[in-house]
């Protein structure tokens, strides 16, 4: 994987541990990026379930889960899935990558 398949997401040290936040990147939905020590997670930042904001939610670094902070559905950062009612559609999750304290997601995913 090459910069040029990259797109730069924040750097790493915009992410607090244990907690997401919210970027906007032109052209592509808002994103929520999630941290968990030395581990990144990014996802589309909104919730399927309502017009809630996820990276303002509740981050579970032991079960890799956030909350909605809308009805308290939750969402595998990793792969998701669908983690609590009352959600039942996945999110969107990025392949993330941290290069030289970047944050990166790969272009053919979005």
């Amino acid at each position: 994987m090459t910069l040029v398949d990259l797109v730069e997401v924040c750097t790493l040290s915009e992410v607090p541990d244990g907690e997401g936040i919210k970027i906007t990147i032109e052209g592509l939905p808002a994103l929520a990026v999630y941290r968990v020590g030395e581990e990144v997670f990014v996802s589309d930042d909104l919730c399927t379930h309502g017009d809630a904001s996820l990276s303002e939610g509740e981050l579970d670094i032991e079960d890799y889960v956030i909350e909605c902070p809308f009805h308290q559905g939750g969402f595998d950062i990793r792969t998701g899935s669908v983690a609590g009612a009352p959600c039942t559609r996945p999110i969107r999750v990025y392949e993330a990558w941290i290069k030289n304290g970047l944050v990166y997601i790969k272009k053919q995913d979005l």
